[in-house]
């Protein structure tokens, strides 16, 4: 069978099925992560100090800063979308 053969759904059953086993089969979670975050927390970094003209510490400082910003940016966007939600349910 093809994916064109299957359903939106059983393709995400499939997919979902598929990466839990890939998971399952992974022995050093932080090391197959590492890649992912590593370009994350660079993009925060990138964004306070866009030239590198930062000490390391003063950017690693302004980063988290600018990390956790985004953070609670998605927190009230989630709650926001939450409240609407509960509102269209009524």
């Amino acid at each position: 069978m093809s994916d064109g053969e299957f359903t939106a759904s059983q393709r995400r059953r499939r997919a979902r099925r598929a990466a839990h086993i890939s998971w399952a089969n992974t022995s050093d979670r932080a090391a197959r992560t590492q890649p992912g975050t590593q370009a994350f927390l660079s993009r925060f970094e990138h964004q306070v100090d866009a030239d590198g003209v930062l000490a390391p510490e003063e950017r690693a400082e302004r980063a988290r800063h600018a990390r956790q910003a985004h953070m609670l940016k998605l927190a009230e966007l989630s709650a926001r979308a939450r409240r609407k939600k509960k509102q269209e349910e009524r």
